[in-house]
C-alpha cells in the first residue's frame, strides 16, 4: 500500500506517529517523516493514522499511489 502526507497540511500532532510508528515518526518537534510505501502488516495502523489526523493530511491506498509525485 502506498502512503502520502501533504506537508504542508500537516501541522505536526504526531497523531500518525503515535498509532504507527513503523511507518511515520517525527523528526524534532514539528518535521514529520514517512515510509511511503509500506509493509502489509501495517495497514490497518496506517489506515487508522490517517482516520485521526485532525487536519486530514494522509492519503492511502490507491489514491496516493496516483499523482503523488
Amino acid at each position: 500500500m502506498n502512503v502520502v502526507v501533504d506537508l504542508n497540511r500537516c501541522q505536526g500532532y504526531a497523531q500518525c506517529a503515535f498509532l504507527a510508528p513503523q511507518v511515520f515518526t517525527m523528526h524534532g518537534e514539528e518535521s514529520l517523516l514517512y515510509t511511503p510505501v509500506i509493509a502489509e502488516d501495517q495497514d490497518e495502523r496506517v489506515r487508522r493514522a490517517a482516520a485521526a489526523c485532525p487536519v486530514q493530511a494522509i492519503v492511502v491506498g490507491k489514491e496516493a499511489g496516483s499523482g503523488a509525485r
